[in-house]
């Protein structure tokens, strides 16, 4: 089997893995009468992010293989996750919502570094076999939004949106995943450095702390963390938000109200198709600019929202799918391709985990938390027909994170200082 295609097949069932419950678990705790509650399940995964991937990167920097440690995490992240999932069906209605969450954070918490670490196995792995990153790796990454795309429509059709068989796929993709990375990823070296005492944090491998004495790293981790407050917005309340048009008359009927996720789809295809994008992008126009393209992406990803329904303005909803694949790529991938040609080989792991701890951790915990007090303000739950759904002024909610998004891109333009020099990206030569 070629590299390639191992790494395409791992990609799949990375995001497929968190497709399954990502952007419908709203749905599902709102069914429960818990629709407070989705803020925290979400921040969680933030939470959890900002020691677990930076800790797992430490691992794999200086005692476990990258792969090793990789699939090990999907095994006991895919055993909670089903776990999860059988409780949420013994309990039925009486479900203790501390129970689940215990069983929920058990998972994410190994889930999470496996984000990092995925990309730290693939560059690896991608340069052994001399390869550019920068040309490959999108190419690559493509199938683990098409694995994320599988998982939501096979959630969709199986009407699992709504009930706890989405945590049970979860779990089985995960595991099957972890044999897969224990059995057929090529072994990955550790980088030993030798000849001089190591200092107690170089033990530790905390050298990618001190990527923040550089103040063009430390400025761009900081807006990182910034912008990384809008990454978990729509995955947690889009579906609920969505399926409320369910009690509006007009709006009761439509595919999009029962369908949530699949309308919801069309920003993961958008996603596979921006990918490609991204190597032209940034060598044409650098990091700053790239950036900065994604922070517009946000403002109206979350503008479009806030003006569309759907009935006659649906081409806002659907606009709104199309631009995240600009907002999501344009930061996620190209950020942690920048670190990876910003750090050495040394610290690349730990500098990918310090990338994932400031976005997926700390900025997705504070703006997880901060946009469930802003749905909270704004809206309310009501119970239709035995369903209990999310309903109320979901345009001032949608305005307020797009208004979030429009101050962090202006400051970013204004104090991130970055001489773009396309003769400085580095290139592998092929054979």
């Amino acid at each position: 089997m070629s590299m390639k295609l191992r790494l395409i097949l791992m990609n799949f069932f990375q995001f497929a893995v968190w497709g399954a419950y990502l952007t419908s678990m709203g749905s599902y705790l709102t069914s429960l009468n818990q629709a407070s509650h989705i803020g925290m399940f979400y921040a969680i995964q933030g939470t959890v992010s900002i020691f677990m991937p930076a800790l797992m990167g430490i691992v794999a920097d200086r005692w476990v293989p990258a792969q090793k440690l990789y699939g090990l995490c999907h095994l006991v992240a895919g055993f909670f996750m089903a776990a999860a999932g059988i409780y949420g069906y013994s309990a039925g209605a009486g479900i203790e919502v501390s129970v689940l969450f215990a069983l929920y954070t058990a998972s994410v918490a190994f889930y999470m570094p496996t984000l990092a670490l995925s990309n730290s196995v693939a560059y690896s792995l991608l340069e052994r076999v001399g390869l550019d990153t920068v040309r490959s790796f999108p190419l690559i990454r493509i199938f683990g939004t098409i694995g994320f795309i599988c998982a939501m429509l096979f959630v969709d059709a199986t009407g699992y949106q709504q009930t706890h068989a989405q945590f049970v796929t979860s779990g089985i993709l995960g595991l099957a995943l972890a044999a897969y990375a224990l059995s057929c990823l090529p072994h990955i070296a550790i980088v030993r450095t030798g000849g001089t005492k190591k200092s107690v944090a170089e033990s530790f491998g905390l050298d990618a702390f001190k990527l923040f004495k550089n103040r063009k790293m430390a400025i761009f981790f900081v807006f990182s963390m910034l912008l990384g407050a809008s990454l978990q917005i729509t995955n947690g309340f889009a579906n609920p938000f969505i399926t409320s048009f369910q009690v509006i008359p007009e709006f009761a009927g439509s595919f999009g109200a029962r369908h949530a996720n699949a309308l919801i789809s069309i920003s993961q295809v958008s996603e596979t198709l921006c990918i490609l994008l991204i190597p032209f992008f940034l060598r044409k126009f650098g990091i700053k600019k790239v950036m900065l393209i994604a922070m517009t992406a946000w403002v109206l990803r979350f503008g479009l929202f806030g003006a569309g329904d759907l009935g006659p303005n649906i081409w806002m909803l659907i606009l709104s799918m199309i631009v995240y694949g600009v907002a999501f790529d344009f930061f996620n991938i190209s950020g942690s391709l920048f670190v990876d040609k910003e750090t050495t080989p040394s610290i690349r792991s730990s500098a990918q985990g310090l990338f994932m701890l400031m976005t997926n951790g700390v900025g997705a915990t504070i703006g997880t938390l901060g946009a469930q007090a802003v749905v909270n303000r704004f809206t309310h739950a009501e119970t239709y027909g035995g369903i209990t759904f999310t309903v109320g002024d979901w345009s001032s909610t949608w305005y307020v994170f797009a208004g979030y998004a429009l101050v962090v891109a202006i400051s970013f333009a204004l104090i991130f200082n970055y001489k773009h020099k396309p003769e400085a990206v580095p290139t592998v030569k092929h054979g």
